[in-house]
């Protein structure tokens, strides 16, 4: 195997857990473990609370040793390097705050080449070249003499994610990069995080509870199940072969293949079906409007049809031909068009009671 086909990170038969106090057997949380993150690959790490993905993280970064089985790094035993050795080639951003002071972006972001300044300390042209080229990376230049300090959460996360690529590691390692991130700064962060593995060529490895992220953006997912297994694949395969369905529904919920993320599925209003008639956006928010009242949207014929004129705002109206009176109504937007789903629900054949909707989780 050339360098150039060598996992940047790779697990092999890697058992997984923690060791007690003498005399007590160790713990095993994970077991037969093999996965390879290679240079270029964003990975996300996914699976249900408890599973063991921080358990994996600790172990994939050297944080605690394996109980079984090796982790080589760049093609070495990762318990064999010094931590000098280690830091020139593994990045680890953590999800909580780190309290630097006063110091400025600049400042913050120069910590990431300590391991590569002597016992003197003093920085080199290349140690000023990398800092300046992360800063770039990651999107934060302009913030450079600012303190970390008077940084929104998202401008903070941009910061640590340039120190780590200051240290111009073979492996990035992010833990929740976006727990505390709004809408917008995700976006920004998944977007930054594509472009860095095309640009440095390092691996990305993050760990987030974003189902539809992870399928979305990821070159591969490392999915970690309740039993204590560990898949990986292309997120298209495990979507597609069922495995993330197993992994993550229980009762009530399922995949939606189309949302790739999961919804809650416990029906809605039993036999409560409409045709929408409408084209491109306004029908889509009409379906989930329908959906949202407990009904279910259908391309076949039946007796409700809703028809709704683009607006904003829209204008809407139930009608049809074996339509009750009672069950007809027009107005004006979608809490309206709601509303009256949800109160003729009630006027359906007997048996039949509004239901929860069928919603994202």
């Amino acid at each position: 195997m050339t360098a150039a086909d060598r996992p940047a990170l790779q697990a092999i038969a890697v058992r997984a857990g923690y060791r007690r106090r003498r005399r007590h057997p160790a713990v095993t949380v994970l077991s037969d473990v093999h996965l390879a993150a290679r240079p270029g690959e964003l990975i996300t790490l996914i699976g249900p609370n408890g599973a063991g993905k921080s358990t994996l993280l600790r172990t994939l970064v050297g944080a605690q040793p394996p109980l079984g089985g090796r982790v080589l790094l760049d093609g070495h035993d990762l318990a064999a390097l010094s931590p000098r050795e280690r830091a020139r080639r593994l990045a680890v951003t953590l999800t909580e705050p780190v309290d630097v002071g006063m110091m400025s972006v600049e400042a913050v972001v120069a910590l990431g080449r300590l391991p590569y300044r002597s016992w003197i300390g003093r920085s080199t042209a290349r140690d000023r070249a990398a800092v300046d080229r992360a800063l770039v990376d990651a999107g934060v230049e302009e913030l450079r003499h600012r303190g970390l300090g008077d940084l929104s959460d998202g401008e903070r996360q941009r910061v640590m994610v340039a120190r780590a690529l200051a240290q111009e590691p073979a492996v990035l390692v992010l833990d929740e990069p976006t727990a505390f991130l709004d809408v917008a700064r995700r976006i920004e962060l998944a977007a930054m995080l594509t472009r860095l593995t095309a640009t440095t060529g390092a691996a990305i490895i993050l760990s987030t509870h974003d189902l539809a992220f992870a399928l979305r953006r990821a070159d591969q997912v490392w999915l970690v199940g309740a039993d204590g297994a560990v898949t990986a694949g292309a997120p298209e395969d495990l979507a597609y072969g069922d495995a993330v369905a197993r992994t993550f529904t229980g009762e009530n919920m399922s995949f939606d293949d189309a949302a790739a993320t999961i919804v809650v599925a416990d029906g809605g209003v039993p036999g409560a079906t409409v045709r929408v008639a409408a084209d491109g956006r306004v029908r889509q928010w009409a379906e989930h409007a329908v959906r949202r009242a407990g009904w279910e949207p259908t391309a076949d014929a039946c007796a409700h049809v809703l028809e709704v004129e683009a607006g904003p705002p829209c204008r809407w109206r139930v009608d049809g031909a074996a339509v009750p009176d009672a069950d007809r109504g027009r107005g004006v937007g979608f809490e309206s068009l709601v509303g009256h789903l949800r109160r003729r629900a009630t006027s359906l054949p007997e048996g039949v009671r509004a239901g929860r909707p069928r919603f994202p989780d």
